[in-house]
Parts: structure tokens; C-alpha cells; sequence
């Protein structure tokens, strides 16, 4: 099996699929908001739904790879997704855009991170590391290219125009690549992937650590995600200051992941994955010395520590527990972590509106940090 063709190819449906489906209401939400006469927070309670039931779904997804793979299931993802665009594209009221993003939701639990790391793991065993880095590295850029994409066009052809155009990309580019290029499960392996391996107590304390810090991570990426210009303004940046100072972070979690992919194994991989988390509390315990070159460290330590972060959602899980049950155990740490990200902004509201940008940043560093403890009783197992 040529592994990095699997990598390049996965990298690409994650950039495909995360940019037209994650990243989609940072472009069509105001637009859309005016069209359908309703506010942009009503529409925007539909993305959360969306992350709710794919929370709901991906144990399922995950035992349905374990058994079979991961090429049908991602394949059928991107039709999944191609038909909640058209139904949002077409949406002639908020119902059906809610029924849209239902679908998007399924979809996106069918063929998101979780699923490609599912089918790297079930592909390649404990060999996955490298190409699931790969696959994050060239998913780091979904944001930056369909932000600007989305952007760009959407003037031309409006929000259902740029909706049928990702039909269209997802059915003629995606789709015809993943069925191409990414390999069936084979048979041996897949009998080897049934019988999943017996959860010690030790296993499910490691199931709960690694469960508790993901969840508390996404919490505060999804709730900063959304409140970053706001916070940025309050700790005394202009309002261009904060869009330069947040467009840092999506550089700094490919810089995160480029350092995985290069220098990075020479350290063990619990060594990283609690380094990379203390990168976030330490870029926020700097903030209180103040100035733009204090927030533009902060940006680029928690972009690292996030992009990290998400290679950690793959490779952990599967240093841990191994490859047997390996997609099983990503869709049960799954839901915590959807459920997470759905509630986050609208809990964080509050928080934002009633006390200083830089308290509000300052107990997401302690949340941070408190995380990162989590991950001190993980242990890996021997290889005999």
C-alpha cells in the first residue's frame, strides 16, 4: 500500500470536505440571514444541531468501519454532504435549512477527521502516526482556501449559487478521488478488526482522561472560535490589529503540525501531546504583559497547541488501545467532543459579555491547563 498517496489523497477530501461543510457558515450566514428573513444567530442554531447528531452518530460510523472499513463509508459521506448543500441551497425557509445542515450532520460523522483517522488506522495499524499528520497537515488549509474561495465567489453567483457549485466539486472532484485511490479494508485485516480488545480498568481510566481532555480542548476552540475578534479587541487591539493577530492561528496550527511531521518523533508521543497542550496556557498566562506582540505570541502558541492537538485525536487513541476497535473507540470519543463544540459558543456568551476579554482568556488557560493534567496518567502500553 503506498502510503503517502493515502495520506495525500485523504488530505485533500479533508480539505474538500471540512472547507465546504465545517467553514461553510463563517461564509453563507449573513447572506443567507437576509434572504430568509431571519436573524444570523437563528440560522447559525442549525450548525449546532448539525454537530449534535453527528455527535449522536459517529459511534455508529465508527463500529460500521471497524467492520468494514473506511472507503465506503467516506465515499457515501460525500454524497451524504453534496445533498444537505442542495437542500440548504434550495431552503426557501429556515425548516428546510435546518433540514439541510440534519443531513450535513449525518454526513459530516460519516467523513470528517474521525472517519479518515478510522480508516488509516484500520488500513496501516499501529503504522498510522505519520500518515494521519500527513492528513492533518493538508486539512490545516481547508479554512484559509474555502474562506477565501467562498469569499470570492459568492458575490458572482450568491450563497445558493456557491452552495451548488460544492455539489458539483464534491460529486466531480471528491467523490471519483476517494473511490479511486483510497484501498478497500482487506479481508484479513478485517477479521482482525472484529473482535475488539477487552477494556481493562486501566484501559477505561485511559478512556476517560483522554475523553475528559479532548472535550475540554473543543470546548474552549469552538467557544474562542467564535468570540476571538471580540476577545482580541478587549485586551486593547484595534479592530484591524484583531483580524491580523486571529488570522495568525491558522498558520500556527500547520506550523504545529509541520514540527509533528518533522522533529517531532524524535520525542514519544505522550512527551508531545503534553507539550503541545501546555503551548495554550502559556501563550494565555503572557497575555497579561500586554501589546500586540504578547497577543501575536498567544495566537501563534494556541494555533500550535490546537493543530497539534488534532493529530493527538487520532494518534492516541490508537497508541493506547491499539488497531483492533481502533474506529470504535474514535466514534464513542467522538461524542463528548461534538457535544462539546455544539454548546460552546452560546455558554461562552455570557462569560464574554460579563467580564474582561482577558479574565475570559485567562480561565480558558486554566481550563487548558487543568486539561493538560488529564493526560498525565495515560501510560503506553509494552510491545512485546
Amino acid at each position: 500500500m503506498n502510503r503517502h498517496r493515502l495520506g495525500l489523497v485523504l488530505g485533500i477530501n479533508q480539505t474538500l470536505s471540512w472547507g465546504m461543510t465545517f467553514y461553510l457558515p463563517a461564509v453563507i450566514s449573513i447572506p443567507a440571514a437576509r434572504d430568509l428573513g431571519r436573524s444570523t444567530f437563528a440560522l447559525l442554531g442549525a450548525f449546532s444541531v448539525a454537530l449534535l447528531i453527528s455527535g449522536f452518530c459517529a459511534p455508529r460510523v465508527g463500529r460500521w468501519i471497524d467492520r468494514h472499513g473506511g472507503k465506503g463509508s467516506i465515499a457515501a459521506s460525500i454524497l451524504v454532504l453534496a445533498l444537505g448543500q442542495a437542500i440548504i441551497a434550495l431552503s426557501p425557509h429556515i425548516a428546510v435549512w435546518y433540514l439541510g445542515w440534519a443531513v450535513l450532520g449525518i454526513g459530516m460523522a460519516m467523513g470528517l477527521y474521525d472517519a479518515a483517522f478510522a480508516t488509516v488506522g484500520t488500513l496501516l495499524g499501529r503504522e498510522a502516526g505519520p500518515t494521519i499528520t500527513g492528513v492533518t497537515l493538508l486539512a490545516g488549509f481547508a479554512s484559509s482556501v474555502f474562506w477565501s474561495f467562498g469569499s470570492a465567489v459568492i458575490g458572482v453567483t450568491g450563497w445558493r449559487g456557491l452552495l451548488l457549485i460544492y455539489v458539483g466539486i464534491m460529486l466531480c472532484v471528491n467523490l471519483p478521488m476517494v473511490l479511486a485511490f483510497v484501498p478497500h479494508l482487506d479481508k484479513n485485516l478485517k477479521e482482525a478488526t472484529r473482535a475488539a480488545t477487552e477494556r481493562t480498568p486501566v484501559s477505561r481510566l485511559a478512556m476517560i482522561c483522554l475523553a475528559g481532555f479532548f472535550t475540554v480542548r473543543w470546548f474552549i476552540t469552538s467557544a474562542i472560535a467564535v468570540h476571538i475578534l471580540a476577545l482580541l479587541r478587549g485586551i486593547g487591539l484595534d479592530a484591524a490589529a484583531a483580524v491580523v493577530v486571529a488570522s495568525l492561528i491558522g498558520p500556527g496550527q500547520v506550523a504545529g503540525r509541520v514540527l509533528e511531521w518533522t522533529i517531532g518523533r524524535r520525542f514519544g508521543l505522550l512527551f508531545r501531546a503534553r507539550m503541545a497542550a501546555l503551548l495554550f496556557p502559556i501563550g494565555a498566562a503572557i497575555l497579561p504583559l500586554g501589546g500586540p506582540v504578547t497577543a501575536t505570541a498567544f495566537a501563534l502558541l494556541y494555533g500550535m497547541s490546537n493543530g497539534i492537538m488534532t493529530i493527538n485525536r487520532g494518534t492516541l487513541p490508537l497508541a493506547l488501545f491499539g488497531p483492533n476497535g481502533y474506529a470504535t473507540v474514535l466514534g464513542w470519543l467522538a461524542v463528548p467532543v461534538l457535544m462539546a463544540q455544539a454548546v460552546a459558543p452560546t455558554l461562552a456568551a455570557p462569560l464574554v459579555a460579563a467580564l474582561p476579554a482577558l479574565s475570559v482568556l485567562l480561565i480558558a488557560g486554566g481550563l487548558g491547563l487543568l486539561a493538560t493534567l488529564l493526560l498525565l496518567p495515560l501510560r503506553l502500553p509494552r510491545q512485546d
